[in-house]
């Protein structure tokens, strides 16, 4: 299959031939999807929430009425669950680890599942503008006629680059090789370099044994 191909001044070049094993796959399993597309999420939750159990509330040293003769249950502590401003049970302790396990195969199938089902949002540019003046790759960005979320995809983004797209709303800049399925599918666009493109699918194409 092809994507359409621009120049470095936003030209249209004839169109860029891209593997169908990696951006063209007819089958796409939604559950591995949502599985990769959680553990993105999850990797990245910072857990803050902290409860107190009945041993870390401060007060209720003192046992508060006998134990027997007033007909009521035993109480060894106004600090117990069961009373109100005692301790929490089974709340967060702060400590729990919510990543989950995913092996490199299903999470690189996962990628080239999401590639393929936005395939359609997808371009391909000779290189970007490393000049690091923002009205330039406005500009640039503007010949392509990309609105709304972009993301531009780079072997070796460089600072210049990533400089000139630091005042642009909803335009980000990344290393192909820290493509995942959750920038993937938040975005309406992904601009490729023809270098990212090559490396992309190296690392995808060996997945099948063979480079695509």
């Amino acid at each position: 299959m092809t994507l359409p191909h621009y120049s470095k001044t936003g030209k249209k070049q004839t169109n860029f031939k891209v593997s169908d094993s990696i951006f063209g796959l007819k089958k796409i399993n939604q559950t591995l999807l949502k599985q990769a597309y959680e553990h993105y999420l999850n990797k990245k939750r910072v857990n803050l929430a902290k409860t107190k159990t009945r041993s870390l509330v401060r007060g209720g040293g003192r046992k508060p009425w006998p134990q027997k003769g007033r007909g009521v249950a035993r109480a060894g502590t106004i600090r117990s669950p069961l009373f109100r401003g005692g301790g929490i049970t089974f709340g967060p302790t702060g400590i729990e680890n919510y990543t989950q396990k995913m092996n490199k195969k299903a999470k690189l199938t996962a990628i080239k599942q999401a590639l393929s089902l936005n395939a359609k949002q997808m371009i391909v540019v000779t290189s970007l503008p490393t000049d690091g003046k923002t009205a330039n790759m406005d500009k640039f960005l503007k010949d392509l006629k990309l609105s709304r979320k972009i993301l531009l995809i780079d072997h070796k983004p460089e600072p210049l680059a990533a400089r000139a797209i630091r005042n642009l709303v909803d335009v980000n800049l990344m290393e192909v090789n820290y493509l995942n399925v959750y920038k993937i599918l938040n975005y309406d666009w992904l601009v490729f370099t023809e270098d990212a493109i090559e490396v992309l699918e190296d690392k995808l194409g060996a997945l099948a044994g063979t480079k695509a």
